[in-house]
């Protein structure tokens, strides 16, 4: 969508609630800064930020600045934040009882045109909507960005996606998930559809199975009461993994609007096959850490951390899903996410078949294999068989080599972005591709419900597994039945 440029007495805003709060420290005002840097904030923008704490305007530039030092490594230019800090205001406001929207209101008198980014409780999300619009600041040009989780089943995701529809149009809400700003997964989307390489081998005739792994070294960091309440399968694999699932399976949309895009990744949540409580011991596996080493250093057991005590909660969520659609049928997505895993690590992995018949004799030949790496670093490489440089004796020497794409070889002084820069970027400009449909959210929520739902029918607790290990054994026997083997 082509946005007007603003008139000159007219100035667009960003307004972001929760802007004490640690994601916004840590992730949105630096990418607002790193986006003033490159210069693609519209010349008239402001941008306020907004929490229950009392706050002047100074006192909150001086928070953000420290902020930004620490992201930049103390790298700050000067002209760059001098330029951000003009843009600067603040609003303590209490999202709750609705105390202090009418200094948020005078501030952004003079525009309707306002990204109000919600980095707060979703228990707030129906609550500060209600004040937007009571107050005359929920414009037919304004739009809402909300974070994750969209509540912690279909229910609660709907009563959310309702109070959010009380104020704003489903083509003014924004739901965002981090995953799709990242560079490695966008260029999924160009290695599929910008290549004639991939997409006639992008089936269940040349491919064998596929695998997402988001591996984490880090346990609950202080998060322990939400994360105790949501579990692994709720906090990634509802969101980050089945997004990337989705991007890998779905078909090539008519076009990169919106909602093209969309709707094919409604269709691939559609496709997949229910998980329901007879299948949940067979193509589930659930697991929590207990105490063990992790970066080197000793890590308590889940049950222990910040004294939680016992809990059933799953850190750790293996499953093998099926797409049931022409093009996937019969080939298993293994899906896998965890806490106190040995590396931080969140890759991709297209298995494709074996030849189906060698000529070279007692040479082992390994299947070529596809992995989109998303971090730590960010690159593609291909597997494939390659003579080795010999004079043997009784036939070639073969091996198995990678070719690689490395996005930080490849663009060396292009800096690697915070996913949310990309984000706040589209957002700003009134941009949905990258944001998740109502439609699409629910789905995912019908899915995963149905296999809590099969845990919650079995009286079996997360099998253990130490922390700085790959998880519970179970987990190798899940990929094993069908003769794979996990990629670390």
């Amino acid at each position: 969508m082509t946005r007007r440029p603003p008139a000159p007495d007219r100035r667009p805003a960003i307004v972001i609630f929760g802007a004490t709060g640690d994601l916004a420290l840590r992730m949105l005002f630096p990418s607002l800064y790193f986006l003033e840097l490159d210069g693609l904030l519209s010349p008239n923008l402001q941008i306020v930020g907004s929490a229950r704490t009392d706050l002047g305007d100074e006192p909150f530039a001086d928070r953000l600045k420290a902020a930004v030092l620490e992201r930049t490594g103390g790298a700050l230019d000067p002209d760059a934040w001098a330029r951000l800090e003009q843009r600067l205001h603040y609003a303590a406001v209490d999202g709750k009882t609705g105390e202090g929207f009418d200094r948020l209101a005078e501030i952004l008198s003079n525009t309707d045109d306002i990204t109000y980014y919600l980095s707060t409780s979703p228990s707030l999300y129906g609550a500060i909507c209600s004040h937007l619009k009571a107050e005359g600041l929920a414009h037919a040009n304004s739009r809402i960005v909300v974070e994750k989780p969209i509540g912690r089943d279909l229910a609660s995701c709907r009563e959310i996606n309702d109070s959010l529809a009380a104020t704003f149009s489903e083509d003014r809400i924004f739901r965002i998930d981090h995953y799709l700003g990242k560079e490695a997964v966008q260029n999924l989307l160009a290695l599929r559809f910008a290549n004639t390489l991939f997409e006639p081998l992008w089936n269940k005739v040349s491919i064998e199975h596929v695998q997402i792994t988001v591996a984490e070294t880090v346990g609950v960091e202080g998060r322990w009461s939400y994360y105790n309440d949501y579990g692994a399968i709720r906090d990634m694999v509802q969101n980050h993994l089945l997004q990337l699932l989705c991007l890998v399976a779905m078909e090539p949309p008519a076009s990169l609007d919106p909602d093209s895009v969309r709707n094919e990744k409604v269709k691939v949540l559609r496709s997949l096959r229910p998980i329901k409580a007879g299948d949940v011991d067979r193509l589930t596996v659930r697991g929590q850490y207990t105490a063990g080493l992790s970066d080197s250093r000793p890590a308590p057991a889940y049950a222990d951390e910040a004294g939680g005590g016992a809990s059933s909660t799953e850190t750790y969520v293996a499953l093998s899903a099926f797409v049931d659609n022409w093009r996937w049928a019969g080939v298993p997505f293994y899906l896998r996410t965890g806490k106190r895993l040995p590396v931080r690590s969140s890759q991709i992995v297209i298995q494709f078949r074996p030849v189906p018949h060698s000529v070279f004799d007692g040479v082992e030949l390994l299947p070529n294999r596809l992995t989109i790496r998303l971090q730590p670093e960010e690159n593609i490489s291909l597997t494939l068989m390659n003579k080795t440089p010999s004079l043997a004796d009784g036939g070639m020497e073969l091996k198995p080599l990678a070719l690689n794409l490395s996005l930080d070889t490849a663009f060396k002084e292009s800096r690697r972005r915070i996913a949310y820069e990309r984000l706040l970027l589209e957002a700003l400009n009134n941009n949905q591709t990258l944001f998740v449909r109502r439609d699409e959210a629910e789905a995912a929520w019908t899915w995963i419900d149905q296999i809590i739902d099969g845990w919650n029918n079995t009286s079996a607790l997360p099998k253990e597994y130490t922390a700085g290990s790959w998880g519970p054994s179970d987990a190798f026997i899940l990929v094993g039945m069908n003769g794979h083997n996990w990629y670390d």
